[in-house]
């Protein structure tokens, strides 16, 4: 990868279900799906941290040619993705043939794909079946992160709330 691909959601998506990975959609396009008007340039997801699931993560990552951002390489740094890698830390910024992504193992104000996976919302996208966190999710973890872009986009995300109700 010479250059960071644009974001790919359809690629993304189908690769994370032909590995069988479980995980849930966090984050901006996770709220977009809801209705959130703003637009993202890469995708978030939490997954589950069973070895097996990791595994499937692992390979799904490689499979999209994953690479660690950085911000003086925009082809990103090479790193091995194996599972056992994977748990030493809490987020992976990610640069990958089907554009940005992030792994958020723990996304702020939650515990993680099991604290999320109860409220999640099921989407059908692509042929594949995907879990997307629930808006009152996105809120709880904004309010934990409180960047200046987070308080704005609380103030949107509970209008969507209000009118989903």
């Amino acid at each position: 990868m010479a250059e960071v691909a644009p974001l790919n959601p359809e690629k993304i998506i189908k690769t994370l279900d032909r590995f069988k990975v479980k995980y849930i959609l966090v984050g901006a396009l996770a709220a977009r799906l809801q209705g959130f008007p703003r637009m993202t340039a890469d995708a978030d997801i939490t997954p589950a941290m069973d070895d097996e699931n990791l595994k499937n993560l692992a390979k799904a990552l490689q499979k999209m040619d994953a690479r660690v951002l950085t911000e003086h390489l925009p082809q990103g740094l090479p790193f091995d993705c194996s599972a056992k890698n994977l748990k030493k830390a809490k987020i992976w910024n990610l640069v990958t043939s089907a554009g940005r992504l992030d792994i958020i193992f723990e996304p702020g104000g939650t515990s993680g794909y099991k604290d999320l996976i109860g409220g999640a919302k099921r989407f059908e996208a692509f042929g594949a079946t995907l879990y997307v966190s629930s808006i009152q999710d996105i809120i709880r973890s904004k309010k934990v992160a409180d960047r200046p872009q987070d308080r704005q986009d609380i103030i949107i995300l509970n209008e969507i709330l209000k009118r989903n109700t």
